[in-house]
């Protein structure tokens, strides 16, 4: 078996000084095609990771990946989430099975949605393992939506049935009755938790992932449902069957007054609850319970602020999670006008979100809302996003300079301030004095030497002394304004 390192972490702790400065003029975005292409031939595997999995390339480099002899050098092409998918999906005949998952795989969950071409995605099902399709359905096109369940590769309508709760009763019907027997199966198995008998059949007597989706998910028989309440597997048993959409409405009833606040806080996101019901969970003594009825749809503004809610503002406040074809415009507006944060924090969200409530909610007096909006709207206007990085601190702080109108000029300001994160956003002013920018490769934050290292301003002299810098010599060839003659010339130490 080969000692070579295989992760990423392994293949940068293995590498030398020299290496690690040739994978920072991978990085350089100021590096030459031919000096590109010669780190790919390269013998340093943390060069070749650096080139091919953390930036864009151009189309010559690309052709070169994909004729690469190391297939853990394409692996990292088919999972980068700088290229165009497109350029990616070429991988798709790779004939080494690790590329292959890879590809299935394609970049992380931070990096968004990355869709591969429709026709690479139909290839990718029709001849990969299972196994190697990964988190495939983060790459599928929306448009797969429309022809996959019709589609004439039964391979393809089986994966369809992954859809099963945004296909229509027709499409279900034709899935359930298809002439191959692994549609038919699929189908079968995605419908078969709204049958109450497969449900008490199959429901495990102890907690696990199989009992939680079942209680979640599944339509429960009157049998299942006492034996929940009479003896619960665990302690989560209550709450999972008062959030199920098929609970009877006298035992919702009932565990509106359950004693366990958890199982109360449940129960008020149920759109059944009568007005009575709505009431005396609006004074019940637990925060949490209040709160969560304070967002019920059926209440009225006037309902809404009398009830004594908390609106916690000690959280992440960062990328939504829900695909943007999924919000309602009818309703973001209706969410964005609300009295209640919590409304206009998922009103916020929404990329969609049409220019006059922008300006509106840019203004809102919540933390929550403004934030999400900076985070996730793609015209949140230059002073919010700035606004925003200032006065919140908590994860994700980052990427909101990284959003489409952040602001870069009048930032050097920053430079002396206490927070390293704010120092770090003085080395986003391109402006930036040099002689702030070579204080700050001294600093004491690791992030902010970074940062130092490749900033533009940076004068030569320390430049230069950084390319041998056991811990900056990385990001100092990575440094856009490092000149050509010297990238030519640490490429051709290579051959020494």
């Amino acid at each position: 078996m080969s000692n070579r390192p295989h992760t990423a972490e392994a293949i940068w702790e293995a590498a030398d000084l020299p290496a690690r400065r040739l994978a920072g003029v991978a990085l350089n975005p100021s590096a030459p095609t031919d000096v590109l292409l010669r780190l790919l031939a390269c013998d340093s595997a943390v060069v070749r990771m650096s080139l091919c999995r953390d930036r864009d390339l151009p189309r010559e480099v690309v052709d070169a990946v994909l004729t690469h002899p190391d297939h853990r050098t394409r692996r990292f092409l088919a999972a980068n989430p700088h290229v165009d998918p497109a350029q990616r999906a070429r991988l798709v005949e790779d004939p080494h099975w690790l590329v292959c998952a890879w590809l299935g795989q394609g970049p992380g969950y931070e990096h968004g949605r990355s869709e591969l071409p429709e026709h690479t995605v139909v290839r990718m099902l029709t001849t990969y393992d299972q196994e190697h399709l990964g988190t495939l359905y983060r790459q599928v096109p929306r448009s797969a939506r429309w022809t996959f369940p019709s589609h004439p590769e039964p391979k393809v309508r089986a994966y369809a049935c992954n859809w099963w709760s945004e296909l229509t009763v027709r499409e279900r019907s034709a899935l359930l009755a298809d002439p191959d027997k692994e549609v038919r199966e699929n189908a079968q198995g995605k419908g078969r938790h709204l049958d109450p008998e497969y449900v008490e059949r199959a429901l495990p007597d102890r907690p696990c992932h199989a009992r939680t989706h079942l209680l979640l998910h599944g339509a429960l028989s009157r049998r299942v449902v006492e034996q929940v309440l009479a003896a619960p597997a665990g302690r989560e048993d209550l709450a999972m069957i008062a959030a199920n959409p098929s609970l009877p409405l006298d035992v919702l009833a009932l565990l509106a007054r359950d004693p366990d606040p958890h199982v109360r806080e449940t129960v008020a996101s149920r759109p059944e609850l009568t007005a009575q019901q709505r009431r005396e969970l609006a004074e019940d003594p637990h925060p949490a319970v209040r709160t969560r009825i304070s967002l019920h749809p059926a209440l009225t503004e006037e309902e809404r602020a009398a009830i004594d809610y908390q609106v916690d503002s000690d959280q992440t406040f960062g990328r939504s999670d829900i695909p943007a074809w999924l919000y309602d415009s009818a309703k973001s507006r209706r969410l964005a006008l609300s009295s209640h944060p919590v409304l206009r924090r998922q009103a916020a969200s929404d990329p969609a979100l049409p220019p006059d409530l922008v300006t509106r909610l840019s203004g809102d007096p919540d933390l929550g809302v403004r934030v999400l909006l900076a985070q996730n709207h793609p015209r949140a206007p230059a002073d919010l996003l700035l606004r925003s990085f200032l006065e919140y601190t908590g994860r994700e702080r980052w990427r909101l300079t990284t959003r489409p109108n952040f602001p870069t000029t009048e930032l050097a300001g920053h430079a002396e301030a206490a927070d390293p994160m704010l120092r770090r956003l003085a080395l986003l002013d391109p402006q930036a004095p040099a002689a702030t920018v070579d204080r700050l490769t001294t600093d004491s934050d690791p992030d902010v030497r970074a940062d130092a290292a490749r900033h533009p301003r940076l004068p030569p002299r320390r430049l230069t002394e950084l390319l041998d810098d056991g811990e900056l010599a990385h990001q100092a060839a990575a440094n856009p304004v490092l000149p050509p003659s010297v990238m030519h010339r640490l490429v051709a130490a290579l051959d020494d």
